[in-house]
């Protein structure tokens, strides 16, 4: 997976030390944390897309 393009989160710190990187694959998405670059969540297209628009819309971290 190293040869993948990975995006780093816009809400990310500026030093890059803390974020969440993102790299689109022929399979669905791949996910991980700078801080363990080895350790890859890989997901469909469409269950990222539904992540994020769960993030956007403010429903995941509700507590319902």
């Amino acid at each position: 997976m190293s040869a993948l393009k990975w995006i780093k989160s816009s809400y990310s710190e500026a030093s890059g030390n803390n974020c969440v990187e993102v790299a689109w694959m022929q399979i669905g998405v791949a996910l991980r944390d700078s801080k363990r670059p080895a350790t890859v969540f890989v997901t469909g297209r469409a269950s990222f897309g539904a992540l994020i628009e769960s993030l956007r819309s403010g429903s995941l971290g509700s507590g319902h």
